[in-house]
């Protein structure tokens, strides 16, 4: 039998269940009191350990049943979840983590993971010792109160059952406390009859067996007694918690309130035969079954309300379960690839059709590339995960860095639903960790600055996402000191990066912190103060063709703010001509187009920009950006274009209509061009090259800055050639 894909399937369904451990844990940390959180955390424990026994993994039985047992009694009340007792909990969910790798892929566990295992394992055991009884100490079970009401039928003495011997029976089990007789149904002496039962029996009882139990004494007599058995107060919590663990293939509320030993059998067919209606009744609907035990007195109102939610959640995970289906990433991209060429297999279909002529078959490929557009957009829709849980990882970060520097920061998430491609998801985690850090050790103050500025003890690290534009901007915020553009400067100043007569912008001086090898940090850290982290992140942003911007007020804090496109593999897009050349600016950044009239191509000449509507726009002539020469026999046409804050002009020959576009990397070959990020591939079979227009817009505004006049002698020049 291959049990890889079960392999699989176990593995993704552990590290979703250690990451929602390890987010609970945290919330505990705050909350230490909520035993829904609590409860969360043993139900993934005992989850990853049922599921590794299923497989032969040991080791992680072996050490997550530790685990499982600490956790036990941190819900029994004989532990309090300290701060130190939370990071060996969280310690130990990373160990499973750890474990995992190894045990799926059949390999010995490494040395490191080994000792870890050994060190935990021993810090486990201390803290059971603290709160275990000694070996040869007896169990004691603290006895539960127990309340019975018997009604003996008339007929018990007739059929030859003496009801003594039921509570002799029952003191077998427990203590019987106090026994009080009721004469309600005592008749008149007269009326007496001697071979007749008149007993009514209230029993307090205790006793640490099961109410199943406890009801099986009375089997012989059940069918001529009315019997009701109430648990201890002490009990309902272990109710309780069994409603909360029960099966999830018991989903009537009678099931899950006999398979949590709530209620016994005959109770439970007791209730279902009162709830159903005469055959001669104009009742319509039953009454509900839990209004019937609590008014039978089976069970507690807050016990059958427990097992209504625990109903409500099964059957709102069990259709959740039927819409959800687990599909292979590598079989993800293939389908998107498959979609990319159908786009371009349909646009060639189109353009064949128009070149002939054949009007019929331009309207049925119309028809066609619309059903593709939408195939298309399903396709990347399948891909498109939410940024949440990559922000929510980040909480366990800003815990442990905080301590390991002495500063209380708090986390605060915003926008954790919003969606885009799950290859995006996966390759700005790393980014986003050195921002994250960066932002505490270098932007949060020690508790003394902060306190001395007025501030809050309490410092906030931020992290945001939300669409603009057809892109998703992501930020990275804090309320720290800002950063110190004087000494930026000088930095730059001491290491050559900055010009000693140059007049640069503070956006431009901030901007400096990108450079390889630049840092302002005083000492070295564990965290940082090498210059080794903030180059790669823009770098990574750039290959993913985003953008990356910092906002910082001096006192109130920093924010960077990274721009990235939706989706890397299908776009919408507008085809421009230059000369033979095809080139395509996706869709979403374009703002509008127009023809180019003599006095509008003068101003460009004079200037570099164009006053539309009472702005000055940048603008770009693509045939000199790319050195392809002038051609002054043709119209030319603009098209505006904004990415972010920033808007610019480029100027093209001619405007050719929109398309799909599915995008093609351009290789290591042509990694160093500038001004295009990706390549697609037309209908007609030419390749057409997609403009970088986030890198046009900087050009374009640089170009309009070198055409400006310079005040009072400073040259423009920032950065040393």
């Amino acid at each position: 039998m291959d049990l890889n894909p079960a392999l699989q399937t176990f593995a993704a369904e552990s590290r979703e269940l250690l990451e929602q451990m390890e987010e609970s844990l945290l919330l505990l940390e705050n909350d230490g009191s909520n035993r829904e959180l609590l409860d969360a955390v043993f139900r993934a424990a005992h989850t990853i350990k049922g599921s590794a026994g299923l497989f032969g993994f040991d080791s992680i039985v072996a050490f997550t049943h530790q685990v499982e047992s600490l956790l036990d009694r941190l819900r029994d009340g004989e532990l309090t979840l300290s701060p130190a007792l939370g990071a060996l909990l969280l310690r130990s969910g990373d160990h499973i983590a750890a474990l995992l790798e190894p045990a799926i892929h059949d390999q010995p566990l490494p040395p490191a993971v080994r000792a870890a295992g050994a060190e935990l394992t021993a810090e486990l055991a201390v803290v059971a010792d603290a709160v275990l009884p000694p070996a040869d100490a007896a169990p004691t079970v603290a006895p539960g109160h127990w309340l019975i009401s018997l009604r003996f039928g008339s007929e018990v003495l007739r059929n030859g059952m003496d009801p003594l011997s039921f509570l002799r029976y029952l003191g077998t089990l427990g203590d019987i406390r106090r026994v009080h007789t009721s004469i309600a149904r005592m008749p008149r002496l007269a009326d007496m009859d001697p071979e007749a039962c008149y007993l009514d029996l209230e029993i307090e009882f205790d006793s640490a067996a099961d109410k199943a139990t406890i009801d099986g004494v009375f089997d012989f007599v059940r069918e001529d007694c009315e019997i009701r058995i109430l648990p201890p107060a002490e009990r309902v919590p272990e109710f309780l918690e069994r409603i909360a663990d029960s099966p999830a293939d018991r989903e009537k509320l009678g099931e899950i309130l006999l398979s949590s030993m709530a209620v016994t059998q005959a109770e439970l067919d007791a209730g279902l035969a009162a709830q159903r209606p005469p055959a001669s009744s104009a009742v319509a609907e039953a009454r509900p079954l839990g209004e019937i035990l609590v008014a039978e007195g089976a069970v507690q109102p807050v016990v059958v309300d427990a097992a209504l939610e625990r109903q409500q959640a099964l059957r709102q995970q069990k259709s959740l379960d039927s819409r959800l289906i687990r599909v292979d990433a590598d079989k993800l991209d293939q389908l998107v690839t498959l979609v990319g060429e159908l786009v371009i297999a349909g646009s060639g279909i189109h353009a064949r059709a128009e070149r002939a002529g054949l009007v019929d078959i331009v309207e049925s490929a119309a028809t066609l590339g619309r059903l593709v557009e939408q195939v298309r957009d399903s396709a990347l829709g399948l891909r498109m995960v939410q940024i949440g849980p990559t922000f929510q990882r980040f909480q366990r970060v800003v815990r442990d860095v905080s301590r390991e520097i002495d500063k209380d920061i708090e986390l605060e998430i915003a926008g954790g639903d919003t969606e885009l491609d799950k290859s995006v998801v996966e390759r700005i985690g790393d980014p986003l960790m050195h921002l994250v850090r960066n932002a505490m050790d270098h932007g949060i103050e020690t508790r003394a600055q902060r306190e001395a500025a007025g501030k809050s003890a309490r410092a906030r690290v931020g992290l945001n996402a939300y669409h603009d534009s057809g892109s998703i901007v992501i930020e990275v915020s804090d309320d720290g000191a800002g950063l110190n553009a004087a000494k930026i400067r000088a930095k730059a100043l001491e290491r050559g990066l900055l010009a000693a007569h140059a007049t640069p912008s503070t956006q431009d001086i901030h901007q400096l912190i990108f450079e390889p090898g630049f840092s302002t940090a005083d000492a070295v850290s564990n965290l940082s103060g090498r210059g080794v982290g903030m180059d790669v992140v823009r770098r990574n942003i750039e290959s993913l063709r985003g953008t990356i911007e910092i906002h910082s007020e001096p006192g109130s804090g920093t924010t960077v703010r990274i721009r990235l496109p939706l989706t890397l593999a299908i776009i919408d897009g507008f085809l421009v001509s230059l000369g033979l050349g095809r080139y395509v600016v996706p869709l979403d950044v374009v703002v509008e187009c127009r023809e180019l009239a003599d006095a509008d191509q003068r101003a460009i000449d004079e200037h570099g920009f164009l006053n539309i509507r009472g702005e000055a726009l940048p603008v770009l002539r693509l045939r000199e950006a790319f050195e392809l020469g002038r051609a002054r026999d043709l119209r030319e046409n603009l098209i505006v274009v904004r990415f972010g804050a920033l808007k610019a002009g480029l100027v093209v020959d001619e405007l050719l209509g929109e398309l799909q576009t599915v995008i093609k990397p351009l290789g290591r070959l042509f990694a160093f061009l500038q001004g295009i990020s990706g390549s697609t591939i037309l209908g007609s079979g030419d390749v057409a090259l997609i403009l970088d227009v986030p890198g046009l817009i900087k050009r374009a505004e640089a170009t309009r800055i070198r055409a400006t006049p310079v005040a009072h002698g400073n040259t423009n020049q920032i950065f040393v050639e």
